[in-house]
């Protein structure tokens, strides 16, 4: 059955039912203020007046170089201090995230029990402050290890780092579980690169551009039936950037 058939099936069948009487919208009464469109639900761009958390100069040279050995640029886009994924951790770190808001952060009854019950390093200590002790920690492995700042490591330098917390094979401390530090700066790097614009990373929408992702379109129903297609729709963000 086509859909020009299916739209007659249904208007036959609409007429041999008994038609319900008209219910008018000026019939609603008494509808709650509070359930109106808020502030508080709507987006909220990212601060464009500088850091606020990342406010050391050695801090974010420090943060920069790593991301940009987890996300360096090529020929398919910029690096990811270059798409703003610098800017998308600060405003983060500033706001619930770095707070630590979707957290539970009392202390645990058993805490040697913990990891193996969640299958992963459980924290007391919010992302805001994970990333305070982490970033001074693994500039003090460099400078120990290397003599030399972080920053000023050669590529090499900072992926044999990289890939030695990623391994759980470097330490970098008693405070600081270099293993998990690692992974935080590598899931927010990436939610900075994919994240909308509004939130200050993915600059330029490249992010978007490499993997292909139309972004925050209102309706794709007249691309249903384009399967296979190479569209070319140019990304949208949520509020216009400009």
């Amino acid at each position: 059955m086509n859909r020009r058939e299916a739209l007659r099936s249904l208007g036959a069948l609409t007429a041999s039912v008994t038609v319900a009487p008209y219910v008018g919208a000026n019939q609603l009464k008494n509808v709650p203020l509070e359930t109106a469109l808020s502030e508080d639900s709507l987006p909220r761009p990212a601060r464009v007046d500088g850091f606020s958390v990342l406010v050391e100069d050695s801090d974010r040279k420090t943060l920069a170089a790593a991301f940009d050995r987890l996300i360096p640029a090529d020929d398919y886009g910029p690096s990811a201090t270059e798409a703003g994924c610098l800017e998308f951790l600060d405003d983060q770190l500033a706001g619930d995230y770095g707070a630590g808001k979707a957290l539970y952060l009392q202390a645990p009854l058993k805490p040697e029990n913990e990891e193996a019950l969640m299958g992963s390093p459980q924290f007391l200590a919010t992302p805001k402050e994970r990333y305070a002790t982490g970033v001074k920690a693994l500039e003090a492995y460099a400078q120990k290890a290397h003599g030399k700042a972080f920053a000023d490591l050669s590529d090499d330098q900072i992926d044999e780092i990289l890939t030695g917390l990623e391994a759980g094979d470097i330490s970098l401390g008693d405070d600081v579980d270099g293993q998990a530090f690692f992974e935080l700066m590598l899931q927010n790097v990436r939610e900075g690169y994919l994240a909308d614009p509004m939130y200050g990373g993915n600059r330029g929408m490249a992010g978007w551009k490499m993997v292909g992702f139309p972004g925050a379109r209102y309706d794709y129903r007249p691309y249903i039936d384009r399967r296979g297609e190479d569209l070319g729709l140019i990304p949208v963000s949520l509020i216009p950037q400009d």
